[in-house]
């Protein structure tokens, strides 16, 4: 008996992209909003946008742009501050919808993956009919729309999702790779940023198709051999890497740029208790204790410090990390600070499952810490915490290093 077997579609990738993630979600929450200019970040006069609306684009309004820009480009946009729980929520349901297809799902970011779907052809079909369930799926179960780009490799597939949005899909196929790419600026290659197609617009190259028909020798006199190299290959569609399923994140962290420079202590150890309190959160959500704990502070004239601390148990308690960070904060050097930004990361991350609490007093707050994350799933962000932290307007005292139970 003859056994048949499947052969592997010539385009397997796919790159998956929720359209203006954030901003999409800030309109689910609120309908209000749908057709309008909705900005997210930026809401003090020192932030960036995090996403715009593509009403908001319109206007010219980019992500990572200064909020004193978009408010000028779009005097009408609604500023919105992020909301990590709720994209976090969504971003769940979006992953759950690329595995129910294949395992091969490669996230590179909370609303966006690649994935592999060589194998589920038997199943579901083409990769293109594929791109379309998933499409479909996301719409119904997350809300919110995506745009797929379906190609031989990733870099294709990602410059395929990028060019068909927003909510719509675009087929490269392998034998038309070359007439798709060629006519793309130069800049869209991985690693072409403004010096570099500064430095090739002085030889002409100004496609990626010009590129290609550069002599390797003259490019690396222009770029240097590796670049040359890469950038060659890229141009011609090559492009090696697999898609790499789900690996355990080297580290989790928030930071917060502040919309005036702080100089008073004790609202200092409010900031760095409701960031311990974020991350430890995180880490507990993510089934993750952490051993190194990072403190970062950008001071008023932008001078970055950034101090570690290592200990040999691991933790996912938000009253723990506060400690490490606090005392970090009280050895830096110099006595007053006007602080712009702070941060805490935790890394040397272990799975919650490998470690048992033995001291009792950790275990009794992995309990409350625990209680606090099963009533904000209920009812809401902030509908329990640190009682310090109910009002931080307040300015209501939190010694650094203090235990927020006391």
């Amino acid at each position: 008996m003859a056994v048949t077997t499947l052969q592997r579609p010539p385009e397997p990738i796919l790159h998956v992209d929720l359209d203006a993630f954030y901003a999409s979600v800030a309109v689910l929450k609120d309908p209000s909003l749908e057709g309008k200019p909705v900005i997210v970040g930026g809401t003090g006069a020192r932030g960036v946008v995090t996403s715009a609306s593509y009403e908001a684009r319109a206007y010219g309004v980019r992500s990572a742009m200064p909020s004193v820009r978009a408010r000028r480009l779009c005097p009408e946009g609604i500023f919105l501050p992020p909301d990590f729980d709720a994209y976090r929520v969504h971003s769940h349901r979006f992953r759950e919808v690329l595995l129910a297809h294949t395992p091969l799902v490669e996230p590179i970011s909370l609303d966006e993956a690649f994935l592999d779907v060589g194998g589920a052809t038997r199943l579901f079909g083409s990769p293109v009919e594929i791109a379309k369930r998933i499409r479909e799926e996301v719409a119904r179960e997350v809300g919110v729309t995506c745009s797929v780009g379906i190609a031989p490799t990733k870099f294709v597939a990602k410059l395929a999702s990028d060019g068909c949005k927003p909510d719509g899909y675009l087929h490269v196929p392998a034998d038309g790779v070359a007439a798709y790419l060629d006519p793309l600026p130069v800049g869209r290659l991985w690693g072409v940023g403004e010096k570099t197609a500064e430095v090739l617009g002085r030889l002409a190259i100004r496609t990626v198709g010009d590129l290609g028909r550069t002599p390797p020798t003259i490019l690396e006199r222009l770029i240097g051999a590796a670049a040359a190299s890469h950038l060659g290959a890229l141009a011609r569609g090559v492009d090696d890497r697999r898609v790499e399923p789900y690996e355990q994140p080297k580290s989790i962290g928030h930071e917060e740029t502040f919309d005036r420079d702080l100089d008073d202590e004790d609202e200092i150890g409010r900031e760095l208790l409701a960031l311990s309190g974020r991350v430890a959160a995180r880490l507990r959500e993510d089934g993750y204790r952490a051993r190194t704990v990072t403190l970062k502070v950008r001071l008023a004239n932008f001078t970055t410090l950034t101090r570690s601390h290592t200990q040999p148990d691991p933790t996912d308690l938000g009253g723990e990390i506060h400690r490490t960070v606090s005392d970090l904060y009280r050895h830096l050097p110099g006595e007053r600070r006007r602080v712009r930004l702070l941060g805490v990361q935790a890394s040397g991350l272990d799975s919650a499952g490998a470690h048992q609490l033995a001291l009792l007093h950790s275990e009794r707050w992995d309990d409350v810490e625990r209680t606090v994350d099963r009533i904000e799933r209920r009812f809401g962000t902030g509908a329990a915490g640190p009682a310090s932290l109910l009002d931080r307007s307040r300015r209501r005292s939190v010694p650094l290093g203090r235990d927020p139970s006391l």
